[in-house]
């Protein structure tokens, strides 16, 4: 069997019982809070099918107990017949009494609990889940008898109709077995057994499959979505890799069932992801919170063997593109686990907090990823791919195209699995036409597609060999219809060059790097990011950069580097290291940006910036650094990275320091020929300029 029902553990993130407590209130205030909470309760609506009679059950017993309390409050107080004297208190409840409801609270707000718990939570889940459920309601229950029981009714001198019905609630609530309904059982085997058919590779019946949905509501594509999401959700609260393992092979099922029964589905205009995205995208995000890598605030800040940080989930993309070293500093890692970055977390949080931008950790976010998936899981993929590959052959409608292709988009972002099936199933041809489509829509869903294959090693050959993909996907970013499209594309140009030999090959083709080239000057702040993290990693490779410098890549950084200086120092300083005196002389003209870079930058950017420079009178020689020499004040900002930059910093600004000093003592022969090193000097006798 693909799943058993034992093999789902409780729900991690419900409250237990320890986490309620009574408050500490009067006796009347007490009632009134009771009255309130069972009202509360009273106004919720039973679930349609999974624990109805259970959820009724607690409902209706929360309306019989606000009746006692209404009449508690009645009794408890008096009116006087002097307008100006408050209510005065007959008699105060016996401490038993007090006791007992006290207790009853406790009850009810775990009651109230678990009916929001069973109305929020995945229904799969909840059907999976069924006698654990059942069991709890049961024992809620139970403690509710129990409490009626003991309740000193006739010192409350309660009226003869409601002492009657404190008599029936504590005889609902006394049954000695947890009820479980007959269909629930019923239907939590059908999904069983339609799992294990999947496992062995039988495609579900569509009329039982839609049966199925039916009853559990999920009867659009929304409501499958909905699923979907709460149902990775449900993976976050598990710590036995088994039962993770079978909440996949639910997702996989629901994903499949979702296409099958309502075909594909367009994405969702306010989903909190792109509210978060957008949220962020309009403040001015500090570049310590930003990912080297993606150059988007980082929400799992993770760091890697160099003492480099980046967010989780692009580091991970960057690893399983095959890369083995760090993405900033080009060090080979001597290993390639993660370090949770804590402190960066809590920060970014903070100022999240502070900008009311949503903080949503990847580590909630992350799907299968990192879980073995079992072969349920594994197979209901690929009959989800196998349907929708071929509803998309025989697709002529462009609205039917799109969501079809939407759906292979998100499920190639979903794990490695989906993407090796995808490819498999030979989606990647029938790209090539839709990159080319004047729906943007559809065109945004094409190229977004092959972006996330691109993730998997292997998809990367198939993208690069299989005819007209890379072309297409070249012609977005070169004429998109959309801003998106063209990002996307940029960031398929980014994760393809990840393999060395592709790197040479895309690099030399005048097409791609115009296209990042204008991406990066005309393109809106996201756009402008993708293209400049491809052209970043295509200026790793020394053979790339004569053309990229061809390209105007030193312009383009001029253009930007007021806007976006860190990004733009950054790509000069490889440039300039990887582009020998060609870059050198073109970036002559930057030398005083660059000291203002220095001045006023981010200290990653002062740490580019100074490696640049130092790089630039390296190679230019003492035209160069009579350049530098000539922007005022030059010197006290050298001095105050030496005092208060990064270890790296203060290494090139010493080394910048001695170069100008040499200069200054007219050693040119030695600047010209680099007789320096990159070592702290003994800056004692150097005079602060005034």
């Amino acid at each position: 069997m693909a799943v058993s029902p034992e093999s789902f553990q409780p729900r991690k993130r419900r409250p237990s019982a320890d986490c309620f407590v009574a408050p500490n209130l009067s006796d009347r205030n007490l009632l009134k809070s009771l009255l309130l909470l069972s009202s509360e309760i009273s106004t919720l609506q039973p679930l349609l099918f999974i624990l109805k009679r259970n959820t009724y059950s607690i409902i209706r017993k929360s309306k019989l107990l606000s009746i006692l309390f209404e009449e508690l409050l009645g009794r408890d107080f008096k009116c006087s017949d002097d307008p100006t004297t408050s209510q005065q208190p007959i008699t105060g409840f016996p401490p038993s009494a007090v006791l007992c409801f006290d207790e009853l609270y406790i009850v009810l707000q775990r009651m109230k609990t678990l009916l929001e718990d069973c109305r929020n939570c995945s229904k799969m889940w909840l059907l999976m889940q069924i006698d654990v459920f059942s069991n709890i309601f049961h024992e809620l229950t139970l403690e509710l008898s129990t409490l009626l029981d003991i309740l000193p009714s006739k010192k409350l001198k309660l009226n003869d109709d409601v002492q009657e019905l404190l008599i029936l609630i504590t005889k609902q609530s006394s049954d000695k077995l947890a009820y479980v309904d007959p269909k629930d059982r019923d239907l939590r085997s059908q999904v069983v057994e339609m799992l294990d058919r999947i496992e062995r590779e039988i495609v579900p019946d569509q009329c039982k499959l839609a049966e199925i949905f039916d009853k559990l509501t999920l009867r659009d594509c929304t409501s499958c979505r909905d699923e979907i999401e709460l149902l990775e959700e449900e993976i976050q609260s598990q710590t036995d890799e088994k039962a993770k393992s079978d909440i996949i092979a639910l997702i996989g099922f629901v994903r499949y069932a979702k296409c099958v029964l309502y075909g594909g589905s367009t994405p969702r205009t306010n989903s909190r992801r792109r509210r978060a995205a957008a949220a962020a995208a309009d403040v001015n995000v500090p570049a310590d919170f930003r990912c080297p890598i993606s150059l988007d605030l980082m929400r799992d800040p993770v760091v890697v063997s160099t003492g480099q940080t980046y967010d989780r989930s692009s580091i991970t993309l960057w690893f399983e593109s095959g890369h083995t070293t760090c993405p900033k500093t080009g060090q080979t890692l001597t290993h390639t686990n993660l370090i949770p970055n804590s402190a960066l977390k809590n920060l970014i949080a903070m100022w999240c907090r502070e900008q009311k931008i949503p903080f949503e950790s990847t580590e909630l976010s992350v799907k299968s990823n990192g879980v073995v998936t079992n072969k349920t899981a594994l197979e209901a993929t690929r009959m989800t791919v196998s349907f929708l590959v071929n509803k998309l052959k025989a697709s002529q409608v462009v609205e039917s195209a799109n969501r079809l292709v939407h759906e292979l988009r998100v499920l190639a972002k979903t794990d490695s699995d989906s993407r090796a099936c995808i490819a498999e199933a030979a989606a990647l041809p029938l790209m090539v036409k839709l990159l080319g489509s004047e729906h943007p829509s559809l065109q945004v869903n094409a190229v977004t597609t092959i972006l996330n294959l691109s993730i998997l090693e292997a998809n990367k050959t198939r993208i690069m060999e299989t005819d007209g993909v890379l072309n297409g996907v070249i012609e977005v970013l070169r004429s998109g219809a959309t801003w998106e499209a063209k990002g996307n594309a940029a960031a398929t140009i980014f994760s393809l060059s990840g393999v060395p030999a592709y790197k040479k090959r895309l690099a030399r083709k005048t097409r791609v790097v115009n296209g990042l080239m204008d991406l990066a000057r005309e393109g809106p702040m996201n756009s402008k990011r993708d293209a400049l993290v491809a052209i970043l990693n295509l200026a790793g490779d020394r053979e790339a950069v004569g053309k990229l410098i061809e390209g105007g890549v030193v312009e383009m950084v001029a253009e930007i580097m007021d806007g976006l200086p860190e990004e733009a120092v950054t790509i000069l300083e490889v440039v300039v290291k990887k582009g020998g005196f060609v870059a050198v002389a073109a970036a002559y003209p930057l030398i005083k940006k660059l000291a203002i870079v220095l001045r006023d930058g981010t200290d990653r950017a002062r740490e580019s910036a100074a490696a640049t420079l130092v790089n630039m009178c390296r190679k230019g020689g003492s035209e160069m650094v009579a350049e530098l020499a000539a922007v005022q004040g030059i010197e006290r900002v050298i001095w105050e990275i030496m005092g208060m930059g990064t270890g790296r910093a203060r290494r090139k600004a010493a080394t910048l320091l001695r170069v100008l000093r040499r200069w200054a003592a007219g050693l040119d022969a030695e600047v010209a020929s680099g007789a320096y090193s990159d070592v702290n000097t003994n800056t004692s006798r150097i005079v602060l300029p005034g």
